[in-house]
């Protein structure tokens, strides 16, 4: 299966070039977003497996701003950080 990233796709016409850039910058965006989110819920998840109540409890804000600003800029759907949010406070429910 072959993958095109932008080096080595060629653009035929200028607004095919304009949507690779956009497309670049986008991805950049996007994969910020998937990072901040990624870290937060992985530090999340090891606390509570840890059972470590208080420090997951206080991680719960900044989880929580991450999801919302992933639903805002439609990167998940609002729904979606939602059904996150609410599986998270289920799991600090059950620890502590």
């Amino acid at each position: 299966m072959l993958v095109f990233t932008y080096q080595t796709y060629m653009a035929i016409t200028s607004s095919a070039n304009k949507a690779l850039r956009a497309g670049e910058k986008k991805r950049v965006f996007n994969l910020r977003t998937k990072v901040a989110i990624d870290i937060q819920l992985n530090k999340f998840r090891k606390l509570t497996e840890e059972k470590k109540v208080k420090d997951a409890q206080a991680l719960i804000p900044a989880l929580y701003k991450a999801l919302d600003k992933a639903a805002k800029r439609n990167f998940i759907k609002k729904n979606t950080a939602s059904r996150y949010k609410s599986r998270i406070m289920m799991a600090v429910k059950k620890l502590g």
